[in-house]
């Protein structure tokens, strides 16, 4: 091929959906979302005149060779693998599918640069670049790494002195400084969502509560980066280096959810800022915009529960908010504290029956296996899931991230760890959470997986889907619920 139109990019996100979902991968109840990262570098190097492909492994369903194979064929000058998704947990557990793609792109092009980049990789980088098989390892963001090493590679450089770079030279790791974090986030052109193949993504189930055949088209936006708080249990500023926020302008968000209105007929829509209900009158002057054009819109976005407000929720079910994610995670105080979670459990009765007045459904997060986490706390939160009757709840296990608090805490105290990547997906047989000061790892997994059917199959929580979404809602969950995860019981 010649060089000068040579493909300059691929970026690949992998897809490991059996080996993170086990057998609920074959029932179609989990979401797939845009690979938000993959688009938003897309688009900054198209618009600085690189040749850009994105491949989503995942969406497509391409199996680790095929994935290789595709790689192989596009015979990029640099190949990208992004383990990145749209929230915390989602990419040290799709590492095991980013090593096998990149072992398998190797013996198809044993000479081709390859670079994997996203949280897990910026977490952990001098583990990745010994480990994943790829020649580099982009720490951060890689708005000003990625470009900057394309050019070194058509030059035929051997030293690349690369702010947020990773590699060997001659048996030794060469680690430059970190890349300076984008701060200007509307000087990013809109995500290269033309990239993608958009009819393939599919809103989560409870999303579309009431209307559950009907969860394609959707679309993930985000209106900010980044979160100011500090909770121990997670990693996401660690991909920003920096603990913080920043905004785009409403109007460039309000300009982007026309876009995927009109061109791909998009109404389900996941707000993925960490930290959306922050700023009463930003929050509150998106939604008069979004009302202003009138879309039908069924969007789910997260809040917090000592930063929601009323004039907020107020606004939010007439611009198409429909839900709204809280980080409850326990409902002991002391759990709570230890954390850093910032909140007290006198707010949250307050926030949900704010939230429910204006006809907001809740998608309410719990964590069993916080470090102070034993029986009587957990039974105390599980008392508390099952009183409150959220909409939807979302019952996690706690998993020590690399990148968050808990995880330097855990390997410096030489706490078990799972032995693979994959074992920290909650959803997978190997799933190995962090153990508490009091319970062991496989005491919390076997708790959360008995609080999971305890709550999905409670006759009062039936009975109020029923009466909120219809039976055909109710009946779905009863089938969800009657899929038990496969365990592996030396775990526990």
């Amino acid at each position: 091929m010649d060089l000068g139109t040579q493909l300059d990019i691929i970026l690949v996100k992998p897809g490991s959906q059996k080996q993170i979902y086990g057998d609920l991968s074959a029932f179609a109840l989990t979401g797939i979302e845009q690979p938000l990262w993959s688009a938003l570098l897309a688009a900054q190097l198209r618009g600085q005149g690189y040749s850009v492909r994105l491949l989503d492994a995942e969406a497509e369903q391409l199996s680790y060779a095929d994935t290789a194979r595709v790689m192989a064929e596009a015979k990029a000058r640099l190949s990208c693998v992004v383990v990145s998704g749209t929230n915390p947990s989602a990419s040290t557990m799709n590492m095991l599918g980013a090593e096998h793609i990149l072992a398998a792109f190797a013996e198809l092009s044993p000479e081709a640069p390859t670079l994997i980049m996203g949280l897990h990789p910026s977490a952990l980088p001098q583990r990745t670049l010994a480990e994943s098989g790829a020649r580099f390892v982009c720490k951060g963001e890689g708005f000003y790494t990625l470009p900057a090493l394309i050019d070194a590679l058509k030059a035929g450089a051997v030293d690349f002195p690369i702010p947020g770079l990773l590699y060997m030279d001659q048996g030794r790791v060469v680690d430059n400084a970190a890349a300076p974090m984008f701060k200007d986030l509307d000087a990013l052109p809109m995500p290269a969502w033309d990239l993608l193949p958009m009819e393939r993504y599919r809103a989560h189930n409870w999303h579309c509560f009431g209307h559950i055949t009907e969860r394609q088209p959707y679309a993930v936006i985000y209106t900010s980066l980044g979160c100011p708080y500090s909770c121990s249990f997670c990693c996401i500023n660690t991909l920003y280096g920096q603990r913080g926020i920043r905004y785009r302008s409403l109007e460039s968000v309000v300009a982007e959810i026309d876009l995927l209105v009109e061109r791909w007929g998009i109404r389900n829509i996941k707000i993925l800022d960490e930290m959306f209900a922050l700023d009463e009158k930003r929050v509150v002057r998106l939604c008069e915009m979004l009302i202003a054009r009138g879309h039908d819109l069924n969007i789910w976005a997260y809040a917090r529960v000592n930063t929601v407000t009323e004039p907020m929720l107020a606004k939010m079910r007439a611009a198409g908010i429909r839900w709204l994610a809280y980080g409850f995670e326990s409902a002991s105080e002391r759990v709570l504290k230890d954390v850093s979670k910032g909140y007290h459990m006198d707010q949250v009765a307050q926030v949900v029956d704010w939230t429910r007045k204006h006809g907001i459904h809740i998608c309410a997060n719990y964590i069993f296996g916080l470090p102070e986490d034993d029986f009587d706390s957990m039974n105390q939160t599980l008392a508390f899931m099952i009183e409150m009757n959220a909409e939807w709840a979302n019952i996690y296990s706690t998993m020590a991230y690399p990148g968050s608090r808990l995880y330097a805490e855990a390997v410096q105290a030489k706490l078990p760890l799972p032995e693979s990547w994959v074992g920290f997906s909650q959803y997978s047989a190997d799933c190995l959470p962090l153990p508490t000061k009091y319970l062991s790892g496989g005491q919390v997994l076997a708790f959360r997986d008995y609080a999971f059917e305890a709550y999905f199959r409670n006759p009062r929580y039936l009975d109020m889907l029923a009466r909120t979404f219809g039976r055909e809602t109710s009946d779905h969950i009863l089938a969800m619920s009657a899929h038990r995860l496969r365990r592996n019981f030396a775990t526990y």
